[in-house]
């Protein structure tokens, strides 16, 4: 698939540059990928999904397509496209894969690596009624201006990370979802998001 917006061209750009070591080897257990997948078009959208309330964990909370890898995978941007054409309906060949971000150990010890795409700005999407209760997507300008709810704060392999939550049309985006958008912002998209006093803070452990 070719790339028309200029921005995501420049994104695409910066992803190659990075120096992010991806994981790999025959086992990958407690290994997960997700897909942020960004629309094609002048002011992208990155796609979001609100997990259902009846899965034993996370159940109810925003979340990128993705999951935990499987032996079949391979290599873990696979796990990332499959659990996304599971979850949401998008194909594989749909996906525009330009690269990974730096991989995060969540708070339940998984380490999980994200996956950067472009998907066509109208795209069908599906929600696996199983997995997930809706789709949505959040413009990326709207979360560069930064207009944070709150500030979490936790602990996470001895580090305490602070990080902001959102919300977007009735939607919270927060903890590990909201940490990957704030770091692909700052470290791809060179926005200034900072400490903020003016919001409450929330401790997460």
């Amino acid at each position: 698939m070719r790339i028309s917006s200029k921005a995501l061209l420049e994104i695409a750009e910066k992803l190659a540059n990075l120096e992010v070591d991806v994981p790999s080897g025959s086992d990958l257990s407690g290994h997960a990928a997700v897909l942020l997948a960004l629309t094609d078009e002048p002011d992208p959208r990155v796609v979001l999904t609100k997990r259902a309330h009846t899965l034993s964990t996370h159940s109810g909370e925003v979340s990128f397509p993705g999951g935990k890898w499987d032996r079949e995978d391979g290599q873990l941007h696979v796990t990332a496209l499959r659990e996304a054409e599971e979850e949401i309906g998008l194909r594989p060949d749909q996906v525009n894969l330009l690269g990974p971000l730096w991989p995060r150990t969540t708070r339940w010890q998984v380490n999980v690596t994200p996956w950067v795409g472009v998907v066509p700005p109208d795209v069908e999407l599906v929600a696996n009624e199983c997995e997930i209760d809706s789709i949505f997507s959040v413009p990326i300008s709207y979360l560069l201006s930064d207009p944070r709810i709150r500030t979490d704060r936790v602990t996470i392999d001895g580090r305490r990370i602070y990080m902001p939550a959102f919300e977007y049309r009735g939607y919270e985006i927060w903890g590990f979802t909201a940490g990957v958008l704030t770091e692909f912002m700052v470290h791809v998209l060179g926005a200034d998001i900072g400490r903020r006093d003016d919001v409450p803070l929330r401790s997460l452990n």
